[in-house]
């Protein structure tokens, strides 16, 4: 099925055709719901919800957000549960028994202002592909079932990609769109720390750009597409769209990387940026990895290749083994050393116990939902859910070359403004 290209233009008007499901301002504070897979300790579903209930840190201080998580339905609810717990410590907080009540509070219409949708964590299937089947489709679209039947919809976010499947995230995208309630998705890791505290020059001439990272087919790779494009979306011209996905594993991936792929020299100033490089030799621990150690290192490294049709070439590079963390780098026509920088993750234990990155993706969630406008493009998740999907695709079909004519239309322009945690 094809589509009409993605452009700015086409964005503003549909929005203006479409301004009966627009939520309107309200003079009391926002009731947010969330619907959740599963709500244990260090689930998303835990992180997200409680800083909503409780509060977080942010700018030195204790902040609580401006508005209420007035109710909750969780669809596996096992021994670990802390939802019933949560709903008898915050009496604002109810659980409900379907999607439907807890978006209309049992008053059979629409009764909240924003929606949280967290499909991450739980015990759902894998398919032969390695992608776990979080079923975020279906959960939209109980959501907007409701949003139908009240004549009116509200902001929503999606936790990370849209859904392992391109055709279901397509319809998310192509739904929120027409109905012209707010949308956001994605990654935390576009919004934490980055060391250095920097952001991609808007308007810079980018020529190359990739990500290198510890590796984790489907549920990694979205961190990874994410990481890249907050960066890349930056470019001069903005983001074009994209022509193919060609994956590369194991032995496959040290020839690829030999014969230019992707730039050597470009994946070693990402590595520069880790706070997770494994040293070559034990004792040591200024140790730059060397490529013959890194061959000797890695469990089974891989990389997806991305052509835009802009021509820009970029890359996700798995290196398990060597790199734990998320980090970035790019070159620039006119700039001698590559720009680079690490999209910061606490050190373990801390990035599992307080998963402090999580703050600035809920400060940017209450932005929403206060003022009904997304605060960075949905497009740029729809792209990555595409992506992601596309590099496991090539994997499975033995490293063959995806073209990607559905997501050549997928073009957007990023917000001037930078949205990550500056402190």
């Amino acid at each position: 099925m094809s589509h009409a290209p993605i452009t700015r233009r086409r964005l503003i008007g549909a929005a203006a055709a479409v301004p009966t499901l627009v939520a309107q301002p309200r003079h009391r504070r926002p009731r947010v719901a969330a619907i959740a897979s599963i709500y244990h300790k260090f689930a998303h579903a835990q992180h997200i919800c409680d800083r909503f209930l409780i509060g977080y840190g942010w700018n030195g201080a204790h902040h609580q957000p401006e508005i209420d998580l007035v109710s909750l339905w969780v669809d596996q609810v096992k021994a670990n549960d802390l939802s019933r717990a949560r709903a008898r410590e915050f009496a604002v907080m109810k659980v409900y028994p379907t999607i439907a009540e807890a978006l209309t509070l049992g008053t059979g219409k629409l009764a909240v202002d924003g929606v949280l949708l967290i499909g991450e964590h739980g015990d759902y299937p894998d398919n032969e592909k390695g992608q776990k089947l979080y079923p975020r489709y279906e959960f939209f679209r109980e959501i907007v079932k409701v949003f139908e039947a009240s004549g009116r919809g509200v902001p929503l976010f999606n936790d990370k990609h849209l859904s392992w499947k391109w055709e279901w995230a397509r319809e998310m995208y192509d739904t929120s769109r027409r109905l012209g309630f707010p949308f956001m998705a994605g990654s935390s890791l576009p919004v934490t720390w980055r060391t250095p505290s920097i952001d991609m020059p808007y308007g810079a001439p980018v020529r190359e750009a990739l990500c290198v990272f510890g590796g984790w087919i489907d549920g990694g790779d979205i961190h990874a597409f994410e990481t890249l494009h907050c960066m890349s979306e930056r470019r001069k011209g903005g983001e074009s769209g994209v022509r193919s996905v060609q994956a590369y594993r194991g032995e496959n991936f040290w020839q690829a990387l030999e014969k230019g792929a992707w730039s050597q020299a470009l994946m070693e100033a990402a590595m520069c940026r880790s706070h997770q490089l494994k040293p070559s030799r034990k004792g040591f621990n200024n140790d730059f990895p060397s490529l013959e150690a890194m061959k000797r290192m890695s469990n089974n490294p891989y990389a997806y290749v991305v052509e835009h049709t802009d021509g820009l070439r970029s890359a996700i590079v798995a290196l398990p083994g060597v790199v734990g963390d998320f980090c970035f780098a790019a070159r620039i026509d006119g700039r001698k050393e590559p720009l680079s920088t690490q999209m910061y993750l606490p050190m373990p234990p801390a990035q599992t116990t307080l998963a402090n990155f999580f703050s600035p993706q809920v400060n940017n969630l209450e932005k929403m939902f206060l003022t009904g406008k997304p605060s960075y493009p949905v497009e740029r998740t729809l792209l990555t859910t595409g992506l992601t999907a596309a590099g496991v695709e090539s994997l499975y079909q033995r490293e063959k070359l995806i073209k990607t004519p559905h997501l050549e239309s997928v073009a957007y322009t990023a917000p001037k403004e930078s949205t990550f945690w500056r402190t």
